[in-house]
């Protein structure tokens, strides 16, 4: 069983990892098996500088599970999403809303399990990603709120997050909007693995059976607790540097920076394997 060497980011989550290079990541057959053990404890594994091929990663990822096809989007490799806002990308117009905390696939009907992402090109300045754990959110609730909030559910749609970005939309965005999927999902998350964790972020749009503005100061609350002082590992990137984390227990979000110039991300995303409930 392979060991890694690894410097605690945060007393909630977050792991620098310092032994692995691109010849280890292809190569031990007993790292994956490490990496999902690490991420269980940190949540949140920084290789720092690992400057590792799309290829090489992707062989790497896929021992950590089935990963999803992005064959219809830039780059040319399939299990790779080119994250950038040059006019080209045809997601760009939505990776906007990536400054808001939020989990990866809330929409989809199994929410994606790990999400690796390896810087290609950094902005100047900002740009850094952060992440807070959705299980420690949980575990420092009251007793009393464990019990309140353990049967609310909340709808995730994606017109609560493009809202954020665009206050006033053209009525050809609230059309294609429409066309998205719409979820329900609890608010807490039991998951197999016998940990809860809350299901928060910037696609939540309300509380089933609560009044709208309540219920919007209750999920706005959590999420402020989720992601307060000492609760947030942030990422300052320099190209090459790979992060993996545990999508299902995390919400994160990338900090401002001045989307007119080069920002280059590339992610791979490890398919869900349980839904939420």
């Amino acid at each position: 069983m392979s060991t890694l060497t690894m410097e605690e980011l945060t007393e909630t989550t977050g792991a620098l990892v310092r032994d692995v290079d691109t010849e280890r990541l292809v190569d031990d057959v007993h790292l994956p098996d490490a990496v999902a053990e690490a991420l269980e404890t940190f949540g949140v594994l920084v290789f720092p500088e690992l400057n590792a091929s799309n290829d090489a990663l992707v062989r790497f990822c896929r021992k950590l599970g089935t990963l999803i096809d992005f064959s219809h989007l830039p780059p040319e490799t399939a299990e790779v999403m080119e994250i950038s806002f040059d006019p080209s990308n045809p997601n760009a117009e939505y990776f906007a809303s990536n400054s808001f905390w939020h989990i990866d696939g809330l929409l989809d009907e199994i929410a994606p399990k790990t999400s690796i992402l390896t810087a290609r090109v950094t902005s100047e300045t900002g740009g850094e990603t952060e992440f807070a754990s959705t299980y420690d959110a949980y575990d420092q609730l009251s007793d009393m709120e464990k019990e309140l909030f353990a049967n609310l559910r909340v709808v995730h749609t994606f017109e609560a997050v493009q809202r954020l970005t665009y206050h006033d939309p053209t009525p050809e965005q609230l059309e294609e909007w429409a066309t998205r999927a719409v979820r329900e999902h609890p608010l807490v998350w039991e998951h197999d693995s016998g940990r809860r964790s809350l299901v928060l972020g910037a696609t939540a749009s309300h509380i089933v059976g609560m009044d709208v503005a309540k219920g919007r100061a209750l999920l706005d609350d959590l999420r402020d607790r989720t992601t307060g002082p000492g609760k947030v590992c942030r990422h300052s990137w320099n190209e090459g540097d790979t992060v993996i984390w545990d999508n299902t227990g995390l919400v994160h979000r990338v900090c401002d920076f001045d989307h007119t110039r080069p920002r280059v991300m590339h992610r791979s995303t490890v398919a869900g394997q349980e839904k939420i409930k």
